[in-house]
């Protein structure tokens, strides 16, 4: 295991060198907290940094990596701590890099239809400037006013658009980052085909800052849809829900942009944070289907159908929402329902599965069927439309904080069982960070394991960058 030494006061007089001593942060316990953890309420995720460095390009970048590498001090890279996997955490202590400085959209090239951006940008930022001349960045997580754009990338997120538009990933078309070892590279370009050498563009999306540093990202956009509509279908139960998802793509023939889940404990908990009434009480799931496009009039007749579907195969009704104020009202339920448990009870285990889209139904079995084993809560929610869903495990109020402590791992062994069992995955777009990392080998194999960690070291011999997330190099 690598030996990480402290960060000295010798350290820090070096990083003022490179940074300037406004953006350092050091010997300030109150203001280090706040990158001590990301959005996991567990406190035996955290941990507090040495200190914290502000850069402000990727040539100060390279320098503070290359300090580290030759004082052997681990660095974290952190964006707006929106994740939950720890993926930002500084496990070892050692030096956080922040972005807050690196915030600037550097290029709209509306002829190629492609953004350069630095990676502190806000994702709704973006979108806001970029609408005016009709075009988006589909890369669309649920956390898009205040997710950066390179944690996002880091994470590959994926999102409530992803049934449609695809995951992040698939609108980044170049990159210029920082190696481990404090050299600048780049990837990629305004570029749609590019298939010369090994594809390490999508090697670093995805891989949670353990490979390098992202300083400039080019991001390939789209027009905006001209007209939206949103359908809030509720159902007697969850598995006349979600049999109704594959049927709504495969007998319509149209891909809806979203088709996002909730169980009944999830929408009514959030009902209640929101202070908002429901009127169909016997609803015991919920479906929330968005759909875009060009035309008006083609876009009515496409949710008229999806609408129809939704009622051949056990909806109990169909809210059409189909201007700003209505569908906002009806996205709110979906988007504050982790918000509205972390009211219930902050002691929860907010999980990320993924499986095939038919296998939906068999786990939600399973799901309350391992609830009620181990006496605990599993509301469950996500994106019915790609599989992923956050089965989130929460202490019931009346449940000790030592029984939770020993009956939350069987809990999680069983989940990813069955997860596993229907083929699926325990991540889909949360990440591993350290969380998850003892349940790698189960996920995936000791195999592809030991690779990884071969092209870890290929890429950080001294394994400094981000160390112990993922796998332990």
């Amino acid at each position: 295991m690598t030996e990480y030494k402290k960060v000295t006061q010798e350290i820090v007089d070096k990083l003022i060198n490179i940074v300037g001593e406004r953006n350092v942060i050091w010997n300030e316990p109150d203001k280090l907290e706040n990158y001590s953890h990301d959005e996991i309420t567990d406190k035996k995720y955290a941990q507090m940094p040495d200190v914290a460095v502000k850069p402000k390009n990727a040539q100060e970048i390279a320098e503070i990596m290359k300090l580290a590498n030759k004082e052997q001090v681990p660095v974290t890279p952190r964006g707006a701590g929106s994740g939950l996997s720890g993926g930002a955490v500084p496990i070892y202590g050692g030096i956080v890099m922040l972005f807050d400085r690196m915030n600037k959209i550097l290029e709209i090239d509306k002829t190629n239809m492609m953004a350069v951006v630095e990676p502190g940008v806000i994702t709704n930022e973006l979108n806001q400037l970029i609408e005016p001349d009709g075009l988006f960045f589909a890369g669309y997580p649920m956390s898009v006013e205040s997710c950066y754009i390179g944690g996002n990338l880091a994470e590959n997120a994926g999102g409530g658009r992803a049934v449609k538009y695809g995951v992040t990933g698939r609108y980044i078309m170049g990159l210029e980052f920082v190696t481990p070892e404090g050299e600048i590279l780049n990837l990629g370009g305004k570029l749609m085909k590019n298939v010369v050498g090994f594809d390490l563009l999508k090697l670093l999306i995805g891989s949670e800052g353990t490979l390098g540093i992202f300083t400039k990202v080019i991001i390939k956009l789209l027009p905006v849809p001209k007209a939206r509509v949103d359908l809030l279908v509720p159902f007697a139960d969850p598995e006349t829900a979600i049999n109704a998802v594959p049927r709504i793509m495969t007998e319509s023939g149209i891909i809806p942009t979203a088709i996002e889940f909730m169980d009944k404990l999830s929408f009514e908990t959030s009902y209640k944070f929101l202070n908002e009434h429901f009127s169909h009480d016997d609803a015991g799931a919920m479906l929330l289907i968005e759909l875009d496009g060009t035309d008006p009039e083609v876009l009515e007749k496409e949710y008229e159908m999806v609408g129809k579907l939704c009622q051949d195969n056990g909806a109990l009704e169909v809210y059409i929402a189909d201007n700003h104020t209505t569908i906002e009202r009806v996205w709110r339920v979906r988007r504050n329902v982790a918000e509205a448990f972390m009211v219930y009870s902050p002691v929860q285990s907010l999980e990320d599965i993924v499986v095939p889209i038919g296998s939906i139904p068999k786990i939600l079995k399973d799901i309350k069927t391992i609830a009620e084993k181990h006496d605990v809560l599993i509301p469950t929610y996500g994106h019915a439309g790609d599989g992923n869903l956050h089965a989130t495990v929460v202490k019931k109020q009346e449940m000790s904080l030592e029984k939770w402590e020993e009956t939350l791992p069987k809990v999680l062994l069983d989940l990813y069982a069955k997860t596993h069992e229907y083929g699926g995955s325990i991540s889909g777009e949360h990440g591993i960070g350290h969380k998850r990392k003892k349940y790698m080998v189960d996920s995936v194999g000791a195999p592809a394991v030991e690779l990884m960690k071969r092209i870890k070291r290929a890429f950080d011999p001294n394994n400094i960058l981000n160390p112990g997330k993922i796998i332990d190099a």
